[in-house]
C-alpha cells in the first residue's frame, strides 16, 4: 500500500495534463446543455418545425416536462455513459502501448497490480465526474428554460436510478480495460464497446426475454426505461453481471502481470 498513493498521484497528474481529460469534461457539459435546449424546442414546437431534423428529434421526447426530461437523461446515461466510459478506459489503458511507454512504466519500482488498480480508481472517479457534470448542466439548463412539472419526489426517484445505472455502467469498464490491454491500443476496445452497445439494443428490440442473461443489459433493466416489454432483472442477471466485472478486473491484472509486453 505504500506505493499506491504515489501510483495514484502519478496517474492523476498524467490525466490532469492530458487534453483528453479536459475535452471529455467540456463534452459532457455540452451534452447536458444541449439536452436542455432540446427540451426547450419541444416546449416551443413552432421553432422546431422550422427544421425537419429538429422536429423529428423532438418528436421522440417523452413530453415537455421534468418527467420527460428525466426519462431522456436516463436514456442518455445508459447509452452515452457506456460509450463515454468505454472510450476513456480505452484511452487510459491503450495509450501506454500507442505511446510506446509501456516498457518504461513496467520498469518502475511499483508492482503491476498497483499500476492497474490506480488506473481503475482514477477511471472510476473520472467516469462518475463526467456523469455528474452532465447531470448538473442538464438540470441547470432545464431550470433556466422553465420546464414545467417539477416534483421533489420525481427528482429523488430519478437521482436514485441515475446513480445506480451510472455506477453499473461504470463498473463495465473492467472488461474494456482487459480488451484494451490485450489489444495493445485504442481501436479494439472502442470497437468492443460499440459492438456490445449494438447487441444490447438488438436484444431489447428483438429478444427482450434474453436481456436477463446479458450483463450489459442490466443497467437498462434496473432503470426500467426499456418499458413493459423488458423483464425485471433476476438473480442470474446480477450473477452474470458480477462475473463479467470480476473477470474483466482479474483478467486485466493477470495480463499486466504475466503477459509478454514486447
Amino acid at each position: 500500500m505504500s506505493t499506491m498513493r504515489p501510483a495514484i498521484w502519478t496517474e492523476a497528474l498524467k490525466l490532469r495534463k492530458s487534453a483528453v481529460f479536459k475535452v471529455s469534461l467540456y463534452f459532457f457539459i455540452f451534452i447536458g446543455i444541449m439536452m436542455g435546449l432540446l427540451m426547450y424546442l419541444s416546449m416551443h414546437p413552432e421553432m422546431a418545425s422550422r427544421s425537419s431534423t429538429l422536429e423529428f428529434k423532438t418528436s421522440f421526447l417523452g413530453g415537455s416536462t421534468w418527467q420527460g426530461f428525466f426519462g431522456l437523461l436516463m436514456q442518455l446515461i445508459l447509452t452515452l455513459g457506456m460509450i463515454g466510459s468505454g472510450i476513456v478506459t480505452s484511452w487510459m489503458f491503450g495509450r501506454e502501448y500507442s505511446d510506446r511507454v509501456i516498457k518504461d512504466l513496467l520498469a518502475l519500482p511499483v508492482s503491476r497490480s498497483t499500476i492497474v488498480l490506480s488506473k481503475f480508481i482514477l477511471l472510476f472517479l473520472w467516469c462518475i465526474l463526467l456523469m455528474v457534470l452532465m447531470l448538473i448542466s442538464a438540470l441547470l439548463t432545464g431550470a433556466l428554460i422553465g420546464l414545467p412539472g417539477w416534483s421533489d419526489t420525481d427528482l429523488i426517484s430519478f437521482l436514485r436510478s441515475y446513480a445506480v445505472c451510472g455506477i453499473l455502467n461504470t463498473l463495465l469498464i473492467m472488461p474494456v480495460a482487459f480488451v484494451a490491454s490485450a489489444g495493445k491500443g485504442y481501436m479494439l476496445p472502442i470497437s468492443f464497446v460499440i459492438l456490445f452497445l449494438i447487441l444490447t439494443q438488438f436484444i431489447f428490440v428483438g429478444f427482450p426475454d434474453l436481456a436477463v442473461w446479458f450483463p450489459w443489459a442490466l443497467p437498462a433493466l434496473v432503470s426500467g426505461v426499456a418499458g413493459p416489454i423488458a423483464p425485471d432483472p433476476r438473480p442470474v442477471s446480477w450473477l452474470l453481471y458480477s462475473a463479467v466485472v470480476a473477470a474483466g478486473a482479474a483478467g486485466t491484472m493477470l495480463w499486466w502481470r504475466y503477459a509478454d509486453h514486447q
